[in-house]
């Protein structure tokens, strides 16, 4: 199993593939560990884009102003496994709240007893989405995650991999597609961390591509709540350019 997970995501780095900006729905860098044995957990995201697209881009509405809630309810299957399952709704200036999509995934990491250098899962999901929020109606991601920890500080790299398996009515169905994210954080207090997480697209030509930042912090109220807000800033005139999100981590079984 250890070698699988290894070969698995170096040639998954290896293909070739097409850069892309980040979900609007769950602005997140997943950190490596899933959730424990038989436990519960809800987390909902709650996301606003102040300044993004403008247009129509295909059968896609324009993002400026619109409101994104994710809500991820996940099961710890094992020590090491875990799965779940996501309801979208947005609000669309013009059309309101409506249905926005679902989601299903499952993530497996590395045990400690592996003595690695560095932790190490990956995270398969399955989306469902309207032509209105994606050209794909059914898509595949595929989330390598690694993770490094040097005293305060915390590095999460997930090189996101994205292909659309079937295509709405007039879109083309495309390649594979790399959506590349990372967070550096750092522990201030028990209660506190800081951070600054990465989202970015790399087009071929400076038109397409996209950089954005999101500095942040996660706060940590009572036991296992938790609170992450973040506002993110675009360094290009492509993808939103001012968005604020935030996430909000409950446990379900205590």
């Amino acid at each position: 199993m250890r070698r699988s997970l290894f070969v698995f995501i170096l040639a998954a780095l290896l293909l070739p593939v097409r850069l892309v900006a980040q979900d609007p729905f769950e602005i997140e860098v997943y950190g490596y560990r899933t959730a424990a044995r038989s436990e519960w957990e809800l987390d909902a995201h709650l996301n606003y884009i102040a300044r993004g697209s403008t247009a129509f881009d295909g059968s896609v509405a324009p993002s400026e102003h619109q409101g994104h809630l994710a809500l991820e309810l996940t099961r710890g299957l094992t020590d090491h496994v875990e799965v779940a399952a996501y309801l979208l709704s947005a609000y669309r200036p013009g059309a309101g709240v409506e249905y926005a999509g679902a989601r299903v995934r499952s993530r497996v990491r590395a045990p400690e007893t592996w003595g690695l250098p560095v932790g190490l899962s990956l995270a398969a999901e399955l989306e469902f989405s309207p032509a209105v929020y994606d050209e794909n109606a059914v898509g595949l991601e595929i989330r390598p995650i690694v993770e490094r920890r040097l005293g305060r500080l915390l590095l999460d790299v997930d090189p996101v991999l994205e292909r659309g398996l079937r295509a709405h009515a007039g879109a083309r169905l495309g390649e594979w597609e790399l959506e590349p994210s990372a967070r550096l954080g750092f522990t201030v207090s028990r209660t506190l961390d800081l951070a600054l997480e990465y989202y970015g697209k790399l087009g071929e030509t400076a038109a397409e591509r996209v950089h954005q930042i999101y500095p942040g912090m996660d706060l940590k109220l009572g036991e296992d709540f938790e609170i992450n807000l973040g506002v993110g800033f675009g360094l290009t005139s492509s993808g939103s350019r001012m968005v604020l999100k935030s996430r909000f981590e409950i446990p379900l079984d205590r």
